[in-house]
Order: C-alpha cells, then sequence, then structure tokens
C-alpha cells in the first residue's frame, strides 16, 4: 500500500504572526493618527480667516474678496490630507515584513480617523489665532476663524492612503510583497504530497487484469502463433 509524505503543521506559527501584524498595525495606526494632528496644526496656521465689517451691534458685512476663503480653508485642507495620506503609507510600506491585509486595515483606520484629528485640531489653532470680541464696535474689522464644511473633505486622507498602497502592492514583483511569508498570517505554504511506494509492489492495475505489478525485471515477450499454425510437435512426428 502506497504511504503518504506531509509537511508537519505548526499552528502556533500563523496566531504568533498575526499578533505581530496586529501590533505592526497599531504603531502605524497610532503614527498615522499623530502625523495628522500635526497636520492640523500647519493647517490651522496656513487657512486664511475670514474678514467682517460690523455694520450693526451683531450684524457683519463681508470684505470684497474674503468670502472666497471658506472655499481655500477647505482646498488647503484637501490638499494637506492628501500629501500626509501619501506620505503615511508609503512609510508604511516602508515596514516589509509588516505588509499585509491587517496592516491595510490599520492604515486605512488610522487614516480615517486622522483627518477628523486633523480638522478638530486645525480647527482649535484657528480659534486661537483668530480670537474676536464678543460685543465687537460698529464700523470695525473682525475675523471669522477658518473651518472645515462639510464632511466630504475627510474622505481624502483614507482614500488617497488606499490608493497608494493598492499602487505599491500592484508595482511589486514579488507574491509575497517582499515579506517573505507566502500566506497572509504567516506559515509556509501546503507541500504538495509525497507517494512512495509499498514494499512489495505498486497498487496501480491495467485494465481489465486487475492485480498488481511487481516490480523487477520482466518475463521476455513470447509471440503469438497463427491459429491455423500446426504445433511444432506434430510436424515431428
Amino acid at each position: 500500500m502506497a504511504t503518504t509524505f506531509t509537511a508537519a503543521e505548526q499552528p502556533g506559527v500563523r496566531v504568533g504572526f498575526l499578533r505581530r501584524e496586529a501590533r505592526a498595525a497599531a504603531v502605524v495606526f497610532a503614527a498615522i493618527v499623530a502625523a495628522s494632528a500635526v497636520a492640523g496644526v500647519v493647517w490651522g496656521f496656513l487657512a486664511p480667516a475670514e474678514q467682517l465689517l460690523v455694520i450693526d451691534p451683531d450684524r457683519g458685512a463681508a470684505l470684497t474678496g474674503e468670502s472666497t476663503h471658506r472655499f481655500d480653508a477647505v482646498a488647503i485642507f484637501v490638499l494637506i490630507g492628501l500629501v500626509t495620506a501619501v506620505l503615511t503609507a508609503a512609510a508604511g510600506w516602508r515596514w516589509r515584513r509588516a505588509r499585509g491585509p491587517v496592516l491595510l486595515l490599520g492604515l486605512l483606520a488610522g487614516s480615517a480617523l486622522g483627518s477628523s484629528v486633523m480638522r478638530w485640531v486645525g480647527e482649535a489653532v484657528a480659534q486661537q489665532r483668530h480670537t474676536r470680541p464678543p460685543h465687537p464696535a460698529v464700523h470695525t474689522i473682525v475675523e471669522f476663524a477658518p473651518t472645515v464644511e462639510g464632511w466630504s473633505a475627510l474622505l481624502v486622507q483614507p482614500l488617497f492612503a488606499g490608493l497608494v498602497v493598492l499602487i505599491l502592492a500592484a508595482l511589486s514583483t514579488t507574491d509575497d510583497l517582499g515579506t517573505g511569508h507566502h500566506l497572509p498570517f504567516g506559515g509556509n505554504p501546503p507541500q504538495p504530497p509525497a507517494f512512495a511506494p509499498g514494499q512489495f509492489g505498486s497498487d496501480i492495475t491495467y485494465g481489465p487484469y486487475g492485480g498488481t505489478q511487481p516490480f523487477g525485471p520482466r518475463d521476455p515477450v513470447v509471440p503469438f502463433e497463427p491459429a491455423d499454425s500446426v504445433p511444432e510437435t506434430d510436424r515431428t512426428q
């Protein structure tokens, strides 16, 4: 009977590798959130404020061209988020041994939360830079701190982070993305079973004849005689 040889399984390999990937994804997540907070501070200093002229104690009129600063603030936010996404995704991809689906999830989650953190930090910095009195005098000019209106601007950072990883994975020349692991969560690919013949022969049967064919020299081939031929013993008599 044939004997099958298989590679020994190691159940702890994938669990340990998954833990390492989860720790790497957590580090990338925290780093992206921290980088987004720094980007929010940059936006708070770059985003322009909107200036208004106080015409009544509780009313103001925007000066010429100042209303466009609301668009400028959102545009600057989108560009900073794009740059942050490209840099953080490229830096995370440099962690060669951690590349994989878990790292991608950490990167996307960090970028999604990071865009919101960038908005909160940036608006807080802008509020501190552009303070205005609660009851300004008439015919004075006051500044309104910039804000990020709408939620669509928050999608730029995670979308571009995922796009960068997709492009880098497509440009990779190896199936394992350079990690050295052939499976998503560690371990080696399954090895094809190796079959060895039994002790006395092979289990392979040949057509309707059945049975097994032992290994060794075959019997010499004996030609068949025609049916109407006379046996050699009859010829001698």
